[in-house]
């Protein structure tokens, strides 16, 4: 456990510039506690004893799904002239599927909705002008459209709710860093949420991905300070609360419901500090997607001095513990389709860092496919892709 806290301590600030929610440099002992609850089997009907955690008739609405290999758009290529770059990356390669912003890292509803309640809270920047279009554009290429909305990390949201936020004992909004996060706990920011994927299922979404599904990182360190409405829940709990009932919500919509959640969650117990448990999260869920980007792990992960210089090797490693992690609810009928993210950018920050390229990307895959993973989302925050892969 030393060796992997010191290895969590060891990770750059930096690694936002590749996904904007795998920075780690603070998720550290606080943040690591194991969670040591143990799960019920689901009955039939949940009785008093029943885990209120677990799934109630948990179904996936879209078995015929496509086996999704997609990429990241921003909602600025998504609606801008980029997306015929990117339409042309899938029509000529076995990629299928592209994860668009409709709610974005600041906060912001990236195209006009048209829902009266949605746009008095005045966080919608129409950014994706033309929404129909992009959807018959992607419809006609055959893409698989995934909608990511970004939960909790909500500077916009904070600033137009502060009771929906954390606040400072001098009343003042509490930022974490650059950014402001919304309460887990409070409904009001789940319904939110959810009513944006809601539209984002009218617009022609067939997936919704929920990012930032957690607490700020460091926030144990402030629980007894700030001031903000909480229950007798655990973080972890809270957390796990949200996606079991946003998958309530959704599912009769016949959208599949999709986590991001940390690459390190399936390696290292429960982090309490942030909310996040791999199984809670995943046993409510259609698709669970890990971020298990090589750059992210520090010396020594996977029996690697360098994991971003050893893609086979760590993706195999990070592989193989997802497996492990999710054995539990695979006996009970409850794993979700595994799909992680993976590295299409060349870390420069990380010492002993490689350029990713072709050969790069196809070890990657070729890790995954080994472990009988056959689905994945390539992140490149600039949306600038390698040609020429075999996927």
């Amino acid at each position: 456990m030393d060796i992997l806290l010191a290895s969590l301590a060891l990770i750059l600030g930096n690694v936002n510039a590749a996904h904007p929610d795998a920075n780690f440099d603070q998720l550290v002992q606080a943040s690591l506690q194991a969670d040591k609850a143990t799960a019920i089997v689901q009955p039939a009907t949940p009785g008093p004893n029943a885990d209120p955690l677990d799934p109630v008739n948990k179904q996936d609405p879209q078995k015929d799904a496509p086996v999704v290999k997609g990429i990241y758009a921003t909602a600025h290529s998504a609606g801008g002239s980029r997306l015929t770059t990117l339409v042309k990356l899938l029509d000529d390669t076995d990629l299928n599927s592209m994860v668009i912003d409709v709610k974005d890292d600041w906060g912001y509803i990236t195209w006009e909705t048209g829902n009266p309640e949605l746009d008095a809270m005045g966080t919608t920047q129409k950014i994706i002008g033309n929404m129909p279009g992009l959807m018959s554009t992607l419809n006609e290429h055959q893409i698989y459209p995934i909608a990511r909305i970004v939960v909790f990390k909500d500077t916009v949201l904070a600033k137009a709710k502060p009771e929906w936020s954390f606040v400072n004992p001098d009343g003042t909004l509490w930022n974490n860093g650059k950014d402001s996060f919304v309460n887990p706990y409070n409904k009001d920011v789940w319904d939110y949420n959810i009513a944006v994927a809601k539209e984002a299922v009218k617009a022609g979404f067939k997936e919704i991905q929920f990012d930032y599904v957690r607490f700020p990182e460091g926030f144990e360190k402030r629980a007894d300070i700030l001031q903000y409405t909480k229950d007798e829940r655990t973080r972890i709990q809270a957390v796990a609360a949200f996606v079991k009932y946003a998958k309530e919500q959704l599912q009769p919509l016949g959208v599949r419901v999709s986590v991001d959640i940390f690459g390190y969650a399936a390696s290292v117990p429960a982090a309490e500090g942030i909310g996040q448990d791999f199984e809670k999260i995943s046993q409510n869920v259609d698709v669970i997607a890990p971020m298990i980007y090589p750059s992210h792990y520090s010396t020594g992960w996977f029996g690697s001095k360098v994991p971003d210089a050893a893609p086979y090797q760590t993706i195999n490693g990070a592989s193989k513990d997802i497996e492990k992690k999710l054995t539990t609810i695979d006996a009970k009928g409850w794993k979700p389709v595994v799909r992680p993210w993976i590295q299409d950018f060349t870390a420069s920050w990380v010492p002993g860092y490689i350029k990713y390229g072709k050969h790069e990307i196809e070890e990657q895959v070729r890790a995954l496919k080994e472990n009988g993973i056959n689905e994945f989302l390539l992140w490149n925050a600039n949306n600038n892709y390698t040609p020429n892969v075999n996927y």
